[in-house]
């Protein structure tokens, strides 16, 4: 049995960062439309630790659906665990909390939780294996750990761009620079084996975005993050990138949202691990 890791190994850098246009992705998310592998086997009373909650909208709706029980958001930035609390409230959840943690080293005893759940997380550690074995130390015996990762090198779109091309090309090396796995939901099988998990069901789901409102609003969080967020910093300061550069990618993601026959398709890698007995 894999043992917990000694301390934490934090060798990545998060490639998004929390600028504006990144969190007009993350607070669009919902467990209808990112966790819906999971729901069926959430009870009343479980307790679910949802490790990366950012803005909390994931984790707002889980708590919805375990009135009786308890969610715990944690990520490692503070400042987005305010809005994770905000969220929390306005919708009047009162079996939601938020604290500061590293998937590397949950401040949580042995078999804390029912299902530990984390939604686009493990593209962006250092130790994706050591991650999953953490979160598999928390969990109890019998219960589930629920990991759900995009997969870069799987999304694809229409009509072709190369534009969209240099883009997926310079998030891939921004990403691998940062220490992180852009095409991670391929990986997370292998990963949860390598973690220890004997139990794991794999499946997968997409997001489309296809119609005017959808491509008006994907191609323009991008646009913005290429040119405006954390990324855009790295891809510039690692010289992935010149400026000029990422303004052609902002401008290739632009004219694709224009297009009437413009679609887009993120596929995602799901698994459901459960904690042997």
């Amino acid at each position: 049995m894999p043992e917990r890791p000694s301390q934490a190994r934090e060798t990545a850098v998060y490639t998004h960062g929390h600028h504006e246009s990144v969190l007009r992705s993350h607070t669009w998310r919902t467990a209808a439309n990112s966790a819906a592998y999971l729901l069926g086997h959430l009870k009343p009373h479980t307790r679910v630790l949802d490790v990366g909650c950012g803005p909390g909208t994931i984790t707002a709706d889980l708590a919805a659906l375990v009135p009786d029980g308890q969610v715990t958001g944690v990520d490692r930035e503070p400042a987005i665990l305010e809005r994770a609390r905000a969220t929390a409230a306005e919708r009047g959840l009162r079996n939601a909390d938020f604290t500061p943690g590293d998937v590397h080293a949950l401040d949580f005893p042995d078999g804390t939780f029912d299902v530990v759940h984390a939604h686009q997380v493990l593209q962006h550690v250092g130790d994706p294996v050591a991650a999953l074995c953490e979160m598999r130390r928390v969990t109890r015996p019998g219960g589930l750990v629920a990991v759900r990762d995009s997969d870069y090198a799987a999304m694809t779109w229409y009509p072709e761009s190369a534009g969209l091309d240099a883009w997926l090309d310079l998030y891939r090396r921004v990403a691998r620079a940062n220490g992180a796995e852009p095409d991670a939901g391929r990986r997370l099988k292998s990963w949860a084996l390598a973690a220890g998990f004997t139990d794991v069901i794999c499946t997968s789901s997409t997001w489309t975005f296809a119609t005017a409102d959808e491509r008006a609003w994907w191609s323009g969080l991008w646009a913005d993050r290429t040119v405006a967020s954390a990324y855009a910093e790295q891809a510039t300061g690692g010289g992935h990138a010149s400026p000029a550069e990422l303004r052609e990618v902002a401008e290739a993601w632009r004219a694709w949202g224009r297009r009437e026959d413009g679609w887009f398709s993120v596929l995602h890698g799901e698994i459901l691990c459960r904690k042997d007995a």
